[in-house]
């Protein structure tokens, strides 16, 4: 039996993503920002049309992780692909590989959609973030750093 499953979110995971968010914004210094409801969420997430999408990730059962993100078109490529707005794991179970597996969640969409490109923002004070983002085949972009996987690296993050 598997500790970990990553698995879509549900209405009722609603307020757990919220507590999620809250957790991240405090880790980033950005508490203060904070303004998504549990409503605001259930409507974006779980509405008629979703246009926002989110993972969760448990840890024996439990929520301890999300990964919310949304598709993007680049008209370079030609192609759409994933905006990861989120990714948040309990400070307690970090280092178990559960940040990576949704990454690679993620990635294998990526590669099964024959979607372009994986993209996020680092802080770019976050120097373990960004360490771990660079060893995932993350390049960083500019000052508030924007990580893109592509080609190859994405076909390897996303490897089947």
């Amino acid at each position: 039996m598997t500790k970990l499953t990553i698995r879509p979110a549900v209405p009722a995971d609603a307020g757990q993503i919220v507590e999620f968010i809250r957790a991240l914004a405090v880790y980033e210094k950005l508490e203060h920002e904070v303004q998504a409801s549990e409503a605001d969420l259930a409507r974006d997430l779980f509405g008629a049309e979703p246009k926002v999408f989110c993972e969760i990730a448990e840890w024996e059962g439990e929520p301890v992780g999300f990964a919310l993100w949304f598709y993007t078109y680049s008209t370079f490529q030609g192609r759409h692909g994933i905006w990861l707005e989120d990714l948040y794991v309990d400070p307690e179970l970090r280092g178990q590989g559960i940040g990576k597996a949704l990454l690679v969640h993620l990635a294998q969409r990526c590669v099964k959609e024959e979607l372009g490109r994986f993209e996020w923002w680092v802080l770019d004070w976050n120097e373990p973030s960004i360490a771990f983002y660079k060893s995932q085949g993350g390049v960083m972009q500019d000052e508030w750093t924007k990580v893109r996987v592509v080609g190859d690296a994405l076909s390897k993050l996303g490897q089947l």
